[in-house]
């Protein structure tokens, strides 16, 4: 039951990167660029299956990998120390993100309806 409320709470928190990147809002501040529409995409999408429960583990795989590449390209060349480079959220993203891909969507996902866990 805990690693199922874990999964919604991430991911509904994941998915306002992408709301916020798609809609406007919550509006951050950030630019847009080429990047924009499919990484908005991924969190908000992603978000939403992986909050479902649906397609857990490869979802989470991919958006855990998306997380690595945020920290690595944009937090990383700031400082070594990820509380001094801003990058503690996608760290902590992508390692949530690789826990579930690893364990799975829990007891209340779409992925036990299906027989896939």
């Amino acid at each position: 039951m805990a690693l199922s409320l874990m999964r919604v709470a991430v991911a509904l928190s994941f998915m306002q990167h992408g709301t916020d990147k798609l809609f406007g809002f919550p509006d951050f501040g950030g630019s847009p660029d080429a990047l924009t529409l499919p990484l908005g995409i991924l969190e908000f999408g992603g978000g939403g299956l992986v909050a479902l429960g649906l397609f857990t583990r490869p979802i989470a795989f991919i958006l855990s990998g998306q997380m690595a590449v945020a920290y690595w390209w944009v937090h990383a060349p700031g400082s070594f120390y990820p509380m001094a480079n801003g990058g503690e959220g996608a760290l902590l993203y992508c390692f949530a993100f690789l826990y579930l891909a690893a364990a799975g969507g829990g007891p209340w996902s779409l992925d036990i309806l299906r027989g896939r866990e």
